[in-house]
């Protein structure tokens, strides 16, 4: 997918570890204080990562794909918030979950429940802390 200044591609955690370790580093593990070992969970190999760059080929926004439909590690550089890349890598990922007929689910952050509830989201349950963040479950409801 294409955008007039950044494009996302669909890409493997061997293809581009470095670039994608570092937004995550960056957002979870310094901006939101996430441990390293909660971060580094052992599950990026086998997952479907998208990784959005600038113009000049920057890395400025990751999220991954679980096999099991749960969207995660959606994470964009504070300098490219609120410009629609977050939302574009969303689509992206609802879109190959529909194709695969996967039901995709979450666990967000409280304070984005906006942002998932627009693109499609309900929350289930009650809230719960992950990483010291207060978090709900979120399923796609297309």
């Amino acid at each position: 997918m294409n955008h007039h200044d950044y494009k996302i591609n669909t890409v493997t955690w061997n293809q581009q570890e470095p670039a994608l370790r570092e937004i995550r580093k960056q957002v979870f593990i310094q901006e939101q204080a996430v441990p390293e070992t909660l971060e580094w969970d052992g599950l990026d190999e086998d997952a479907i990562h998208l990784l959005a760059q600038d113009t000049t080929g920057l890395a400025i926004a990751t999220a991954r794909l679980l096999k099991d439909g749960h969207i995660g590690r959606m994470a964009v550089k504070a300098d490219w918030r609120r410009k629609g890349v977050g939302s574009a890598m969303l689509q992206t990922l609802l879109n190959y979950c529909k194709q695969h007929q996967l039901t995709a689910f979450l666990d967000a952050q409280t304070q984005a429940l906006q942002f998932y509830e627009k693109m499609g989201f309900i929350t289930q349950g009650s809230e719960f802390m992950d990483a010291g963040i207060p978090h709900y479950r979120m399923i796609w409801s297309e």
